[in-house]
């Protein structure tokens, strides 16, 4: 499993670029923009093939499920510590039938502990990142927790493989992507390791 989750801030040629890697065959790409207002995100939105929508899940404006035929949401960390222990009143109000409910968490600890059943979490920083500096990867061993893991930080073509003797079940992709010089050539090196 492989997910491209959006540069903070926009970059030249984005969206083209995201569209390519739709028609290659990405199956979940998080949009995590936080400068970005309720109306910015439709703007994004309405900038991707529609027949694409479905692969797109929402870190922020949990409510863009109602407008548009996303893949689901995802809570950042703070976000989730302070709704989903009332996760009955949270998601009232949000068309969530078929959808994806996703989290991050920084420590193995706290994602096992958490009763909540997401459909995947996000664990990082496993490898230093590429795209945060000062961001130190801990290397996290994930084989004795029995849940969807998805690492993330440092992701690169080369060390899949070590994510996947440390336990998890897929990568989230950030730098690795939209820091290279051939991202569709990066994706489809990555796509090819885990079919």
């Amino acid at each position: 499993m492989i997910i491209v989750i959006t540069p903070e801030n926009d970059i030249p040629r984005e969206i083209e670029t995201l569209n390519l890697l739709f028609e290659e065959g990405l199956e979940y790409y998080h949009l995590r923009k936080p400068n970005k207002d309720y109306k910015a995100h439709c703007d994004y939105i309405n900038q991707i093939d529609e027949q694409y929508h479905n692969k797109i899940v929402v870190h922020y404006h949990h409510e863009l499920i109602n407008e548009f035929n996303l893949k689901g949401i995802h809570f950042q960390e703070q976000k989730r510590i302070d709704y989903i222990d009332n996760p009955g009143q949270y998601f009232k109000g949000l068309n969530m039938f078929g959808k994806t409910i996703s989290s991050s968490f920084h420590e193995p600890k706290d994602l096992e502990a958490c009763h909540f059943e997401f459909d995947y979490h996000l664990l990082s920083p496993v490898f230093s990142s590429i795209s945060k500096k000062g961001y130190t990867g801990r290397g996290f061993d994930v084989n004795h927790i029995d849940k969807t893991i998805i690492g993330m930080g440092g992701v690169s073509e080369d060390n899949l493989s070590e994510f996947d003797a440390l336990g998890f079940n897929g990568v989230g992709v950030l730098g690795g992507i939209w820091n290279s010089e051939m991202p569709l050539s990066v994706f489809k090196k990555m796509k090819a390791h885990f079919n």
